[in-house]
């Protein structure tokens, strides 16, 4: 069976993006492994899928789904790419749209200088809506990672986040860490492992080990939850640069109850098919 896609990234966070409200078809988990691998498929961090919506005052749902083939519940570069997606494909004139996620509706909105801003919507600090095992929602938690104990910021972006402070990100144990953080067993759902080092009071320096994919370049969701850790600990002031290994994003919160605010690029690469081997189910 041979399928189309569209190739795009955020700041290097790479995506193959299917548009399944004009082809009938959702990935199974093997045929999303398929297309994310970087040797014998399209290579990807995550495979993004447009679909219709029943919901109303919603324009499209949104699913997305990690290189392991596991679905997952926000992506706040992916968020981007949506937009950007749907406006080039001709299914919507909209320039602002909401968007329909395995953990809410999202607002994304096309600039006019090409950027994309997106209304993530509000953290969540409670453990249980993380999820993560603790009797606190303090801005910082103790967390026993082989032995070390290092001091984390747990959030939900929509997706669960556990971030810390370094003194530098590029001698970050992100690699030895990252793993061992994603599958802690006080995450129930795993979780995404934020690297992040304060530059000064509006910017600072990111890198992510993402939860079913590993580090990537670049992670919207997780540049929320860093700016987001780094306001509640009283080490940043809204706006943030947030600088990732691909580019930089803005980050922009108000406070508790208070929507997050991001806006970067969204980059078109190509458009092609391919054609998925059939003993893939």
């Amino acid at each position: 069976m041979k399928i189309r896609f569209t190739k795009m990234h955020g700041l290097g966070n790479d995506f193959v993006v299917l548009d399944a409200v004009r082809n009938d078809f959702v990935p199974t988990a093997a045929q999303a492994r398929f297309l994310a691998d970087r040797h014998f498929g399209v290579g990807c961090d995550q495979l993004l899928v447009v679909e219709k919506t029943a919901t109303p005052d919603v324009d499209f749902r949104y699913r997305i789904f990690n290189a392991d083939g596991g679905e997952v519940e926000q992506c706040g570069n992916g968020a981007r790419c949506f937009v950007r997606f749907v406006h080039e494909q001709g299914l919507t004139g909209k320039r602002e749209i909401r968007v329909e996620t395995k953990s809410g509706i999202i607002a994304p909105r096309l600039e006019a200088d090409g950027n994309v801003t997106v209304d993530m919507g509000a953290p969540r600090f409670a453990p249980a809506e993380i999820p993560f095992v603790s009797d606190s929602d303090a801005p910082m938690q103790a967390l026993d990672v082989n032995g070390d104990s290092i001091q984390i910021t747990a959030v939900s972006m929509g997706n669960p986040h556990a971030v810390q402070m370094v003194d530098n990100v590029d001698t970050a144990p992100v690699e030895q860490q990252g793993p061992l953080i994603e599958n802690h067993p006080r995450f129930p759902q795993r979780v995404n492992a934020g690297f992040m080092q304060i530059v000064d009071r509006h910017a600072v320096r990111l890198r992510v080990f993402e939860r079913g994919t590993g580090e990537t370049l670049a992670c919207g969701t997780g540049a929320c939850a860093a700016v987001v850790a780094g306001i509640r600990r009283g080490l940043v002031d809204s706006p943030v640069r947030v600088t990732t290994r691909g580019g930089d994003l803005s980050i922009a919160w108000a406070g508790p109850g208070s929507p997050v605010l991001m806006t970067g690029p969204a980059t078109t690469v190509f458009d092609a098919e391919i054609e998925l081997p059939e003993d893939l189910t």
